[in-house]
């Protein structure tokens, strides 16, 4: 799967302009699908969920680090997620519904903070990107 280049090009321009606050807006989509989906938290029981807590903060820290991978790699996400893939399927065992669900928190969550850039022609791209990435780590469940 390859997003084509117009949609490669909206996300790493909106990638470049979220700069260091990627970890800032990933851990808040989290905190958000613990609050709009609590299943979610199943596969995290170990940790202190409270929003705001450090281990959510780290998870959150995470999550922006393999996004920022998968921006990096655009053009071979499968490969470039695919530890990240392995570890979810075979180690944690977290439900690949989760990915998505976590995808639409980002997506909320950026519309919420770039209102004026959120157009809809970035929310298609990013979507897609999105849906890439989740494709990508959920193919070690097959």
């Amino acid at each position: 799967m390859v997003l084509s280049a117009a949609d490669q090009a909206a996300v790493r321009a909106l990638w470049r302009k979220l700069d260091t606050n990627v970890g800032v807006y990933t851990t808040e989509a989290l905190e958000r699908t613990f609050v709009a989906f609590p299943s979610t938290k199943t596969y995290f029981a170990h940790l202190d969920l409270r929003p705001g807590s450090a281990q959510v903060k780290a998870h959150g820290q995470k999550v922006a680090d393999a996004l920022t991978l998968a921006v990096n790699h655009l053009d071979d996400l499968p490969r470039a997620l695919s530890a990240l893939s392995d570890l979810h399927a075979h180690k944690l065992q977290v439900n690949p519904v989760n990915f998505k669900l976590l995808g639409h928190c980002l997506l909320v969550t950026l519309a919420r903070h770039y209102p004026g850039d959120f157009s809809p022609a970035l929310q298609a791209s990013l979507d897609k990107f999105l849906s890439h990435v989740i494709w990508a780590l959920a193919s070690s469940y097959r």
